[in-house]
């Protein structure tokens, strides 16, 4: 499980594909181990902490960093919070351990990103260390198919060979839960509704982006696919330039059910059976829009559209935790205008991709 009933976590698999899973124990709102219970009541003080007194808990005994600070945990295949240390900065990479290389490597690039291209010091802007856990379950008799921001660090399941493959295995997919935790320091977007789609979406656009970034791809040239080695085949989880197509017949998955337009919005209860609001469904529509923006545009994402988003995101009178579609439209627009000028292409690109998606 993934998901609290006041409190969802920030999971890469949604309920619609999870659900269809076999041997999952799906039981809405209980918890399933005390360990689980923990780390649910982490995340919901955190989330409800102001943003300083959060960055001092999670900075706990720590000093202020202005340099990459990584640690990985092994949770062994149980509901550890942590786990064990296997390494930690300045030690040499782990020999046959795939997992852990994976996450290494890919929090590194997601901190040279932020650090490189926004100026941005961690997660959190102040530092803060990237702690990961891998080989994660939720319960010790089952695979974990998943991998989720907590609040203050992350945890990757392996899932089964059968179904899926690892959660390591994709740098967008690390990019994209990390990123979840420079949203709840900036925005807090609500994990509901459109603001929740909206979360989803600036995790995505991101995750796609440092992708992009550490393979040094232009926007005409990236295939905008989130999670390719996830499912099996040719299949991935989401797509950022088609939504809806991203998997097709899978044999456990079946079709990609994103929209790419509000006209298809899809309408559901804000309960986690109804992926709260359809966060994972309606996130396609915003992802859209940046696809659109950024194609047009041209050269790199992450030099035009990119900063538009990540101003947004980072201003909180542009973009609140309850904000919409809309919202987030005009929010991106003002943010072009102030980085390139009213008339600039930027602003003419983002403009017609938010109005291609249909939300303006």
């Amino acid at each position: 499980m993934c998901t609290h009933s006041l409190n969802p976590f920030h999971c890469i698999l949604p309920p619609y594909m999870t659900d269809k899973l076999p041997g999952r124990i799906n039981l809405e709102g209980i918890d399933q181990t005390e360990s689980d219970q923990q780390l649910r009541l982490k995340r919901k003080m955190l989330a409800q902490m102001p943003t300083v007194q959060r960055r001092s808990a999670t900075m706990a005994n720590t000093r202020v960093k202005t340099t990459m600070y990584r640690e990985v945990y092994n949770a062994g295949q149980m509901p550890m919070a942590l786990g064990k240390l296997i390494w930690k900065e300045g030690q040499p990479m782990p020999k046959r351990d795939r997992e852990a290389t994976n996450v290494i490597t890919g929090a590194g690039h997601v901190w040279n990103f932020y650090k490189k291209v926004f100026k941005r010091n961690s997660i959190d802007n102040q530092g803060l260390l990237i702690i990961q856990t891998v080989r994660y379950r939720d319960n010790p008799f089952e695979d974990y198919y998943n991998a989720f921001w907590d609040g203050e660090q992350m945890f990757y399941g392996t899932g089964n060979r059968k179904y899926t493959g690892t959660f390591t295995g994709d740098l967008d997919i690390i990019a994209h839960k990390l990123t979840h935790g420079v949203i709840d320091f900036e925005s807090k977007l609500n994990y509901e509704k459109q603001s929740g789609a909206l979360n989803e979406s600036f995790a995505d656009v991101f995750g796609i982006m440092i992708k992009q970034w550490a393979n040094k791809t232009q926007a005409r040239k990236s295939d905008w696919l989130i999670g390719k080695n996830i499912l099996k085949g040719k299949n991935a989880l989401r797509s950022l330039k088609a939504p809806g197509t991203a998997y097709t017949n899978d044999p456990i998955f079946g079709d990609d059910p994103q929209p790419a337009v509000m006209k298809d919005f899809v309408k559901l209860p804000n309960t986690e059976k109804g992926d709260w609001g359809g966060v994972h469904y309606n996130s396609g529509i915003p992802n859209y829009a940046f696809y659109v923006a950024s194609y047009e545009l041209g050269g790199y994402a992450w030099e035009k559209t990119g900063p538009a988003w990540y101003a947004a995101l980072t201003n909180r009178q542009l973009l609140k935790s309850n904000s919409n579609f809309e919202d987030a439209a005009k929010a991106t627009m003002t943010a072009a205008k102030k980085l390139f000028g009213a008339n600039s292409l930027p602003v003419k690109a983002i403009e017609k991709g938010w109005k291609e998606a249909g939300v303006i």
